[in-house]
């Protein structure tokens, strides 16, 4: 089985997609949107209203439905570029509930935080090779 290019999918699609956002289900837009907005940096669109919204920081957004779409507890990657321990420190000196403090895996050096309504956001950057991964054990040499 081969890989498909982009260009292969484009063509059998007919089209060529721009965006995925996911949509999270809230029980209370303003606490949701005091979370995302004042806590995480987003800004929200213009449209939104108290049933519907989009809250959105650099590349990325998030749909905010109130009471309809999407799942308690879903789980969503925020990558980013910064200091995951500053962003842990500064997170957990406004209330946020970390569920779990900065760990280096193989793939990122990650952080799970809590909003409002029980979604977890995996903030992840790079990990730190100088140091052991949770998910790998220390081989002997």
């Amino acid at each position: 089985m081969t890989m498909s290019t982009g260009k292969d999918i484009r063509d059998k699609l007919g089209i060529r997609i721009e965006g995925i956002q996911t949509i999270l289900s809230v029980k209370d837009m303003n606490a949701s949107r005091a979370f995302y907005k004042d806590i995480l940096g987003f800004e929200e669109v213009e449209w939104g209203t108290d049933d519907f919204t989009s809250v959105n920081r650099e590349n990325a957004g998030i749909y905010l439905c109130k009471g309809a779409q999407g799942n308690p507890g879903t789980w969503i990657w925020v990558g980013f570029d910064g200091d995951i321990f500053k962003l842990h420190d500064d997170l957990r000196a406004k209330g946020v509930k970390i569920k779990q403090a900065p760990t280096n895996y193989s793939w990122a050096m990650e952080m799970h935080i809590e909003d409002p309504d029980g979604h977890v956001l995996r903030f992840g950057t790079d990990p730190n090779y100088n140091e052991p991964f949770l998910d790998r054990p220390l081989m002997d040499k």
